[in-house]
Parts: C-alpha cells; structure tokens; sequence
C-alpha cells in the first residue's frame, strides 16, 4: 500500500514517522512537484493542485482538518481533479473538539467576569471594580452543531451559561435551546450577550456574522469567529464595535490570511486576535483515525466522502 502525504506550511516529519507507525505496512512517501507516480490514499493539506491530480490507484483523499474550504477552492478552480471521482474524507475531532471548547471557554469567561475590561483599566492605570455580568443571565449563542460545534454548545452549558445552538437542520440538545435554518437566525441571536461561530464554510453560510446579526444581539456583545474569515463581514464589525452596540470580538480566522499588516483589525482595541490557531490537527489522534479508517476499508468497509451539495 502506498501512502502519499501532501502538504503546505506544516512540519511533515511527525506525520510521516506516525503513519509508518501506525501503518508499518505501508510505503509512505511525502509528495514533491512532478511526483504523479501511484497512491492507494493521498493525505492532503493546501498543497499545490498538482498533488491533486489524477493518479493511478487512488482510493480516497484525506483531508488533514475538519475544513475542506482551501480543497474545495482548488477543485472549482481544476475540475479535472482525482477528488472529483474517489472519496474525500475529512477529519472528525482529532482532538480539535476539545481545543475549541477550551477557546470558547476563555472567551465566556473572560467577557462575562469582564477581564477584558480590567485589562483596559490596568494600561490606564485605573483601580476600579466592576460588577461581572450573572452567568446565568449570559446567553451564548453557538452557530454549528456539528463534531465541533456541539462539544463547544455542551461544554459552555456545563459552566452555567444559557445557552442556544443553530444549525442548517432541526436538532434536539437536552438543556439547550436549539434553532434550525435561515429563517431561524435573528430569532437565535436575539438578545445573545455572545455569539461562537463554528458553522462551516459554504456559499450559504458566507456573511452570516453581519449587522443584521449584530443588531438582534444584546446590547454591548460579544462576538468570537473560530470557523472561517468569510462568515463574517469584515466593515459591519468595525462599525458595531464603533458604535458600541458590540463590546469585543475576538477572531482566530480571517479572509486573509495571514492577516496584512495594514489591516485595521491590528490596531482595533477591542478586537482580539489570534493567528488561526483556535484547533490544531494533533498529530497522534489524526493519524490513528486515519490508519483506523484505511484498515476499515481495505477490509471492505466503505468510506464516507464529503456531501459536495452542502460542502462539508
């Protein structure tokens, strides 16, 4: 069996010496410009479109992340691509579930025992308790029910917080109120003192975190995108923050990234910013659920791709 990884901007040593681990069988070999030579699976991540191309044996492709919006840019780009005929398959937790929760959990608890705002006071030199927000009267909205945006929902609820989940599909979450569609989303964001996007990224989806949102928001809101920088539009979060109706924000995903230094997100007070870093791919859980996945299949089980209708 040969195992072809293909990567851009990530240390591939660890990944190769886990998969020759976790498969020993196997020929792994890491993908260089002009490598068209045969693969049973191909591991992918942002790598040029060349790795992409049709080879001989391909059975499936993995996607290393649980976004696929770089892979799918590439194939509306190529439309000759392998991806359009094998499988594509994209991680499921990895262990990523736990590193957003842990994001989402600093950002709650941060904002509603006001520790931003203390941090402001402390540059100025100001020595002045505030009254922290109740808990149990912070509602956080979470926008994604999906392996990533449940655990977060679920473990916000554990602390306290009310808390609301919206999704494309109607869904049942004990202890959480639970929101379905387009039409749903003022109704879900209304009077929220903090929302967490976790949504995917697809066309209907691009723009969802805009001042319409803002708007039905609690006033002095919070706001905190780990998903991807098109949810959110980029002037009408400027602007409430400009005019008070939203607090902060912090953002770990931009539409550019990384994010130019003439970006006026950099120089933004109440604009926290961190360099996509809210879930890693952890190399060991990644690869043990990858070989786990190659071995179901080679034994005949098949593998489950993407939905391209939905994009995820």
């Amino acid at each position: 069996m040969d195992i072809l990884l293909a990567t851009a901007g990530v240390d591939e040593a660890p990944w190769l010496l886990a998969l020759r681990e976790a498969l020993p069988a196997a020929r792994v070999r890491s993908w260089q410009p002009g490598d068209d030579a045969p693969a049973d699976y191909l591991l992918y991540w942002k790598a040029p479109e060349q790795a992409l191309a049709d080879r001989p044996g391909l059975k499936a492709v993995f996607n290393l992340g649980a976004g696929v919006d770089a892979l799918l840019a590439a194939m509306r780009e190529h439309p000759g691509l392998v991806t359009h005929r094998v499988p594509v398959v994209r991680l499921e937790d990895a262990g990523m579930a736990r590193q957003m929760a842990e994001y989402a959990l600093y950002c709650a608890l941060r904002y509603q025992r006001r520790f931003d705002a203390y941090e402001e006071q402390a540059r100025e030199r100001v020595w002045r308790p505030l009254e922290p927000y109740r808990a149990e009267a912070f509602t956080i909205g979470v926008l994604g029910a999906g392996q990533l945006g449940l655990p977060v929902a679920q473990a916000l609820a554990a602390q306290g917080f009310p808390l609301r989940l919206y999704s494309r599909t109607e869904r049942s979450v004990p202890g959480i109120e639970t929101y379905a569609g387009p039409d749903a989303l003022i109704r879900f964001a209304s009077g929220a003192r903090m929302l967490v996007n976790l949504l995917p990224d697809t066309p209907a989806t691009a723009g969802v975190l805009s001042a319409r949102v803002f708007d039905a928001m609690a006033e002095g809101g919070y706001v905190v995108n780990l998903a991807r920088g098109p949810h959110l539009v980029d002037t009408d979060l400027l602007e409430a923050l400009a005019r008070g109706k939203l607090a902060r924000a912090a953002l770990d995903v931009f539409r550019e990234e990384p994010l130019p230094q003439d970006h006026p997100f950099w120089r933004h007070p109440r604009i926290d910013i961190t360099p996509h870093i809210s879930a890693l791919s952890l190399v060991d859980e990644s690869v043990a659920q990858i070989a786990g996945r190659i071995a179901r299949h080679e034994a005949g089980e098949p593998l489950r791709g993407l939905d391209w209708r939905r994009g995820y």
